[in-house]
């Protein structure tokens, strides 16, 4: 909590006086000899009962059920630990196990087409499904998707925010929130309170990575912050996966210059179990057929016919159903609305459909 103090000084100080405590106690000259602490930043650290609002700090993590873990402790993350410069504390709503190192990160746009949603929620689901953990930020987008198709799947998934767990960040995403704590973990490494600053999204960015054993990013913009997430990957040694997309969609120029760059371009998830040995071998805990496909057995013969007209990856327009099926546009809105009420379809604007 100290200003100018990251995690990198912090773990020089550490191995330099052997403790926090030691860190503490010492001068300002003593301080000084540690590399990177300039005179400025030395009197900030022994001027810290006075500029550290610690109290009211440990008083908001037991207010809000959360667990601070540092880097010392046996919970800490394993494949957190790994990277060169891991936050020396993590604040934690929900539960870390030993199982969540068998991990891949999922990101990309927060402006995803469907495709990209859709196959996000696709991939999350069946990693889950296996037992892997899916991590991602929390963000509007790919980053949400992901976490819910790994929910969907009653699997585990971890979120790393960029900011403190007492400002939930996009607030729309308060439920997800609560979901995620209570069947996997959120996690950030700023004070409880901190709120979403710009510059605090790529240090979120090598939590993401750092906590995974590879990285796959759905779809992402020329800019996309996911390329910060995937260059985080591979300088933590990390894999990096791609999911190729249109060449002429403006979503999917990093992905495909991922690629381009030796990513592993991604089709199926045995593009991902292939690269990464511990995932071999792991079995689905789930029957997917089951979970992904809708029961025709309860549905009419033309219920039946609406839904195989849809597309797995892309919403199809009522006049592309009205042609394949050679039905009058009122009856198949009929059976849009009906199909919509059971939960199994959902109506996009411009009268396109989808599988729910």
């Amino acid at each position: 909590m100290v200003s100018g103090l990251g995690p990198v000084k912090i773990r020089r100080l550490v191995e330099h006086f052997k403790s926090p405590k030691d860190i503490l106690k010492a001068g300002i000259s003593e301080l000084r000899n540690v590399e990177g602490i300039d005179e400025i930043l030395a009197g900030s650290i022994r001027s810290r009962s006075k500029e550290v609002p610690l109290e009211k700090e440990l008083k908001l993590v037991r207010k809000l059920g959360l667990v601070v873990l540092s880097i010392l402790d046996d919970d800490y993350p394993k494949n957190l630990k790994e990277i060169y410069d891991p936050p020396v504390i993590i604040y934690v709503k929900g539960i870390i196990k030993k199982g969540d190192s068998l991990s891949i990160s999922i990101v990309g746009t927060r402006l995803p087409s469907y495709y990209g949603l859709s196959q996000a929620e696709k991939f999350s689901y069946v990693l889950a499904a296996r037992g892997i953990t899916v991590v991602s930020g929390m963000a509007r987008g790919v980053d949400s998707a992901s976490h819910k198709g790994a929910l969907k799947a009653g699997g585990r998934t971890i979120a790393v925010l960029g900011s403190g767990l007492g400002v939930i960040y996009p607030s729309e995403n308060r439920e997800l929130f609560e979901r995620i704590s209570a069947f996997g973990a959120v996690i950030s490494e700023f004070p409880v309170e901190t709120p979403p600053n710009r510059e605090n999204f790529p240090r979120r960015n090598r939590i993401i990575s750092g906590l995974s054993l590879g990285t796959l990013v759905v779809e992402a913009a020329k800019n996309s912050g996911s390329l910060i997430t995937a260059r985080f990957a591979l300088e933590q040694n990390r894999e990096v996966f791609a999911l190729p997309g249109n060449v002429s969609s403006s979503g999917s120029i990093g992905t495909n210059k991922l690629i381009k760059e030796g990513a592993k371009l991604v089709e199926d998830i045995e593009d991902i179990i292939e690269e990464i040995e511990p995932f071999r071998g792991l079995t689905e805990k789930k029957n997917l057929s089951k979970e992904t496909e809708p029961d025709f057995s309860t549905m009419d013969i033309k219920e039946q016919l609406f839904l195989k007209a849809l597309s797995n990856d892309n919403p199809v327009h009522l006049d592309q159903i009205i042609a394949a099926l050679n039905l009058p546009a009122g009856e198949l809105i009929a059976l849009a609305a009906r199909l919509e009420l059971k939960g199994l379809i959902k109506q996009l604007p411009g009268k396109f459909f989808v599988y729910k």
